[in-house]
């Protein structure tokens, strides 16, 4: 085995060229393996513990094996086994958020997003406080409570104290029963400083998707800017958790690179967090290279088939059971259903990805980071989500309540997170259901919840729930939570 050491603060280190040729090799050797992949697969199924349910997870190498191996009623068990592992930790529910989009400008060349710098005929736009106002109010008036602004790297137009100051108008805006409880930022690596004065400006998770992990690749596909340092980029997240943040999400984007590569990469970058931190990823995203301004996906000749996407859902949810894992509206509906199914517990709806894009009547496309194939409303995907019985949930409840980091993963491990989750769910639908529903929604969901109430285990936890829901239905009382 290749000298890899994910304990390292180096990004060569954590992230081993050779330990990845020699993961690739043996994965490939060891595909049809059947003797081992049953092992594994009965290492990655969970298993009761007690009163809770526990999950070893498997390392990138193990889990290599299985993304690799092609044998049809393995790949089967695989997804069954994905679905056993998110329902045993996270339940039913499927967490609801959307993005919002500050500004364009970026001085950095990406190769596959039409924000480079390049990119001469993009309409670039920055929003005023303002219009981050109009644009969180049209957000609140769909029913969201939870938010990732978005940003391009420009220290003259998107310094770190105008993220700052967009943070606190958000959090600031109270409009008739809507409230964004929850802004997730996704802005470009920055210093322990800067990562302080995000903590302290009470934001959730901070995500930063890594693009491609094959330092070569990197390299190429980050011409010029700051983002061509690779090493700064991919230890970003420690610098993060140095800072305060002790949630963060972790993303390739799939097309740019080999998928095998990237997967590899991406657990090895877990496994360094867990190692380093003592806690994994918060969040996994899994973006695919999608069309938009100025770019091309034809171009990008790594691009995966709907099938291997959904096998790599559902390998990483096998690898890393305990991690939140987030579908966009990058993804059409069907594969987004598929999805839900494999491990996903955190999806988008009803986004825009244009600056101001909230407040247009028609979507504009001149100005979108990247074209979005699911273009249901709010409403529509709640409604949706229920239909397949899933709970849309719009609870923040963790963060509010101090339950991050190592907190918050010592009550998933276990699988005592449902004991908060699933009420706290029902009680964020309920506040949807009257605020922000159709009638067609609002007859299912109420149906939903009578169903899911007689689910909750603890008596009194379920009486409370039941009296928290009534109240939110009788009066403008909102944000109950445990």
């Amino acid at each position: 085995m290749a000298n890899y050491n994910k304990a390292s603060l180096k990004a060569e280190e954590f992230i081993n060229h050779e330990e990845i040729l020699e993961t690739l090799k043996y994965a490939e050797n060891n595909k049809n393996n059947v003797e081992l992949i049953d092992s594994l697969l009965e290492k990655a199924r969970p298993k009761k513990n007690g009163n809770g349910v526990t999950c070893e997870g498997l390392t990138h190498r193990e889990a290599s094996v299985l993304l690799a191996c092609d044998i049809p009623e393995k790949v089967e068990e695989m997804y069954k086994i994905a679905e056993e592992i998110k329902l045993a930790f996270y339940g039913n529910r499927i967490v609801m958020f959307a993005p919002l989009y500050l500004s364009n400008y970026c001085v950095n060349g990406c190769l596959y997003c039409p924000y480079h710098l390049k990119n001469k005929h993009i309409a670039r736009k920055k929003l005023t406080q303002e219009e981050i106002r109009d644009e969180v109010i049209a957000l609140q008036d769909m029913g969201h409570k939870r938010l990732a602004i978005e940003a391009g790297e420009d220290p003259v137009n998107n310094p770190i104290e105008y993220i700052l100051e967009s943070i606190k108008t958000i959090y600031g805006i109270h409009h008739k029963n809507g409230d964004i409880r929850r802004v997730n930022v996704n802005i470009a690596a920055t210093t322990v400083e800067n990562y302080k004065k995000l903590h302290d400006a009470g934001i959730g998770t901070y995500i930063l998707f890594q693009e491609t992990y094959h330092k070569e690749s990197y390299e190429h596909l980050h011409p010029t800017g700051p983002k061509h340092d690779y090493a700064y980029h991919t230890e970003a997240m420690d610098r993060a958790m140095e800072g305060g943040i002790d949630d963060v999400g972790l993303g390739v984007l799939f097309g740019l690179e080999l998928y095998k590569y990237e997967f590899a990469g991406l657990l090895m970058h877990a496994e360094h967090l867990e190692a380093v931190h003592g806690v994994g990823p918060h969040t996994i995203s899994v973006p695919r290279v999608k069309p938009a301004d100025d770019i091309d996906p034809d171009e990008f000749d790594n691009g995966i088939s709907d099938d291997m996407f959904l096998k790599i859902i559902a390998c990483i949810r096998l690898a890393v059971p305990y991690t939140g894992m987030i579908i966009s509206t990058r993804e059409a509906q069907d594969v987004r259903a598929k999805a839900l199914s494999m491990g996903i517990s955190q999806i988008s709806g009803g986004s825009r990805t244009s600056v101001g894009g909230y407040t247009e009547e028609e979507r504009p496309h001149d100005s979108e980071q990247f074209d979005v194939s699911d273009q249901r409303t709010l409403d529509e995907v709640v409604r949706w989500l229920m239909e397949l019985d899933h709970i849309p949930s719009f609870c923040t409840a963790c963060y509010r309540e101090g339950r991050t980091g190592d907190r918050f993963m010592s009550l998933c491990k276990t699988g005592q997170i449902l004991n908060c989750c699933h009420p706290n769910a029902l009680m964020t639908l309920t506040e949807y259901l009257e605020d922000y529903a159709s009638d067609e929604t609002k007859e299912i969901g109420y149906k939903m919840i009578e169903r899911e109430l007689e689910k909750i285990p603890k008596d009194k936890v379920k009486e409370i729930a039941k009296s928290n829901i009534q109240d939110i239905k009788s009066s403008n009382r909102r944000d109950f939570r445990f």
